[in-house]
């Protein structure tokens, strides 16, 4: 009896260690939200000596930064900046470093610390300067509130330090600390030096000055709001009245900001204005950069931004020249989306041939390609002559350019190498796949190689080029790609559908834990489908999908035409006045396709699901093909075009006064009435982005047309919903539970 009660004992001790194993490898909502899961990635670096060595802020074992510079060859290593000189006087800690510049010289870092948020990113900040000779460490703009400078910038003679406060322009002496403001606003409509919010969204515009080569100049932008509309916020939650929070947003139809572009002294008693043609609040300045002492490029869209140019200013003379114009019937892109690029980067044209002529993507043939522009003549010659697309730009050497692309398959990237002569190559190596992308050094020697793929955190590594020999590891991940290892994982599949009208959409499904393809099951279509990204990419799939597809759902992604996806110019202009009718068609086109095709995914168990232009699709899909589509959750869409920024949508669907039909037509608020299955809307209401008025006019049309729907409110929470405690938490149990109950899991 002893002897069976024993077994007994050991056999509950087996059972109970593998169901923690078991439940060691599956995930759950407070599992994913509990920091057990935390990848690494790259800490602010710069390149110096010219690519023969980086820079790179690290952790002392104090907890401290420093600043390390690795020969990029061997990886000797020695201290830039130690902790202790991160401490000023009279302090007992850090300063902290979140971003660093050198001064031309190297002999001063300019650090940028204690930041906040304006819009998306923290561009307010406190600047500190390093002298490396004499260990010095100062402030810049003490008499300055905290955390209220931007965008500080050496001067090329490193005699001051540029900067904007409070949006006025404002030069300091390095050795004096004397401040000299150079603008003054007349109101509180004028901003000098930085942008409004519609060019910081759609542009990825925020530094809004140059230093002229010399030191004597400072070019920078000027904005007029005073014409833009005010939409107001409401701060219900602060305090026991609410409180109304303005913003100077331009909807669609709507007049921009007028803008100009100035030219100041450092002196602050003379302000040039640069008389470019057209009228201030009827075009776009994107971009402005010197090429020497005397010379400004500068780039001006049209309203309609289907055409670009570029002027040449010489300051001495006064004189303004076109120097190049690029049309299109759709729209002219400043910035190219794609995994590839980073999106929110100054748009200066890349100046090559010591400056002599600038680089230029364009899509006036079949495909994306690299031009260099001749900057005294405007010649125009081309460095990429492929018939695949460029996604985007890696470097620049004296005898080639380094570009992304993927001709056989849009779900990866690879880096390719053209020389001066047009002749092309692949670098990274054939056996090689997911998305890798590169940083490459000044001298081309070199490049940090991030990677990609599917079921993997992301790597960092230093290669050599153009061998792509690797030299060493930076950023491995290793603890936590073996928790991902533990973890029960999903296959994933890229797949290719076409649909009834022939055309060819790729996509990316996550399969069930224990894929049976003998069974059925339920599938959740996430979804995007606007020219601003892709989703069927090959890089890491999320925990939440993960968990999932643990739980026995499909989750498939796919792109239909309008998405920047390197299937040529045809594909990604062919969504132009037709967003909301092209992109949701060709999803519930390629959904029927993936029915017919793959009989394990159930068609009688359909969720859609989507956020921003996602949750606009997610709205149009269920609304326009209930018979497809059972249940959605769309999250901060776009309800009606009308009400969103002009610069991104008039981009894409011309201006209203024009064909309003085509707005009205694609905007989901259109089809309410088609609401046949189960909607869960959620918003933030300080979603400063796509207002939470987008949520209430689409809340009202559903009760005019007496549907029944779910929602949420978030509130004072922004586009990205993650404010406060707690939020993504119960955003994602939120969803997670709101799937399980409208689409059931086998059971």
């Amino acid at each position: 009896m002893k002897k069976l009660t024993f077994i007994a004992y050991c056999t509950a001790l087996m059972l109970l260690g593998h169901l923690g194993q078991a439940q060691d490898s599956l995930l759950d909502i407070d599992r994913i939200y509990s920091g057990e899961f935390q990848q690494e990635g790259m800490s602010a670096y710069q390149w110096i000596d010219n690519g023969d060595a980086y820079a790179v802020v690290e952790r002392a074992a104090d907890g401290n930064p420093q600043i390390a510079k690795y020969q990029t060859s061997s990886g000797e290593k020695s201290l830039l900046v130690t902790g202790e000189q991160l401490v000023p006087d009279g302090a007992d800690g850090s300063i902290g470093v979140e971003r660093f510049s050198f001064s031309p010289d190297k002999t001063k870092l300019l650090i940028f610390t204690n930041s906040s948020r304006v819009w998306r990113a923290n561009t307010k900040g406190d600047y500190w300067i390093l002298d490396l000779e004499t260990e010095e460490l100062r402030q810049v703009g003490r008499k300055f509130p905290a955390s209220s400078l931007m965008f500080a910038k050496f001067s090329a003679d490193q005699q001051h330090v540029g900067y904007v406060q409070d949006f006025n322009l404002y030069v300091e002496n390095i050795a004096s600390g004397e401040v000299t403001q150079l603008t003054k606003r007349a109101n509180e409509a004028i901003i000098n030096g930085t942008f409004d919010w519609a060019y910081e969204e759609e542009f990825g515009a925020r530094d809004g000055f140059r230093w002229s080569p010399s030191s004597e100049h400072l070019a920078f932008w000027n904005f007029d709001i005073s014409g833009v509309g005010t939409f107001y916020m409401i701060d219900n939650i602060d305090s026991i009245y609410s409180k109304p929070l303005p913003i100077q947003y331009p909807k669609v139809g709507q007049d921009p900001s007028a803008v100009k572009l100035g030219i100041a002294d450092l002196k602050g008693e003379n302000i040039h204005w640069v008389p470019i043609p057209g009228t201030a609040n009827q075009n776009y300045l994107p971009g402005m950069q010197w090429v020497d002492e005397e010379t400004l490029l500068i780039q001006q869209l049209n309203r309609h931004q289907n055409k670009l140019t570029v002027w040449k200013y010489d300051l001495g003379t006064a004189a303004l020249e076109q120097l190049y114009v690029e049309t299109e019937d759709t729209w002219v892109d400043i910035y190219y989306p794609d995994v590839s690029a980073g999106g929110w980067e100054e748009n200066d044209l890349k100046l090559i041939d010591d400056n002599k002529a600038f680089l230029r993507m364009t899509e006036d043939d079949d495909w994306r390609h690299v031009y260099r522009v001749n900057i005294a003549t405007g010649e125009k010659t081309l460095l990429t002559p492929t018939d695949f697309d460029v996604a985007s730009i890696a470097g620049v050497t004296d005898k080639a350019i380094y570009f992304h692309a993927s001709p056989e398959n849009t779900a990866q990237r690879f880096l390719y190498q053209a020389n001066w002569k047009g002749k092309v190559k692949r670098v990274t190596p054939a056996e090689m796949a997911g998305i890798n992308l590169y940083n490459c050094a000044p001298n081309g020697k070199f490049a940090i190689q991030q990677h990609d793929e599917a079921l993997a955190p992301t790597r960092y590594s230093l290669i050599s080029l153009p061998d792509h020999k690797p030299i060493r590891p930076l950023v491995t991940n290793t603890p936590y790609a073996q928790q991902l290892q533990d973890l029960a994982l999903p296959e994933v599949t890229f797949f290719q559908v076409t649909t009834e009208e022939g055309v060819p959409i790729d996509g990316r499904m996550i399969k069930p834990v224990d894929f049976d393809p003998e069974k059925e099951y339920p599938v959740l279509f996430h979804v995007y489908g606007e020219p601003w990204g892709a989703v069927a990419t090959d890089n890491f799939i999320g925990l939440w999908n993960i968990m999932l597809a643990q739980k026995g759902y499909i989750i498939i992604d796919m792109d239909n035409r309008g998405t920047p996806c390197l299937k040529g110019s045809e594909w990604r202009k062919s969504i132009y006045r037709k967003v909301g009718r092209i992109n949701a068609k060709d999803q519930a086109l390629a959904a029927k396709a993936v029915f017919q095709q793959f009989p394990f995914v159930d068609a009688s168990r359909v969720a859609v699901w989507g956020w921003s232009g996602g949750g606009s699709m997610t709205q149009n899909l269920l609304f326009k093909y209930p018979e497809i589509y059972h249940t959605g959750m769309a999250v901060a869409g776009v309800s009606l075009q009308l009400i969103y920024d002009n610069i991104y949508q008039e981009r894409y669907m011309g201006l209203p006064k024009e064909n309003i039909a085509d707005f009205i037509e694609g905007s989901p608020i259109s089809h309410a009435k088609g609401l046949e299955g189960n909607l869960l809307l959620v918003h933030g209401t300080n979603d400063d982005n796509v207002h939470y008025q987008s949520q209430e006019l689409l809340v009202n049309e559903l009760i005019r047309q007496n549907k029944q729907f779910d929602m949420i409110a978030y509130p004072n929470r922004s586009h990205g919903i993650y404010e406060g405690m707690n939020t993504r938490r119960h955003l994602y149990t939120l969803l997670t539970n709101y799937l399980m109950e409208k689409v059931p899991i086998n059971q």
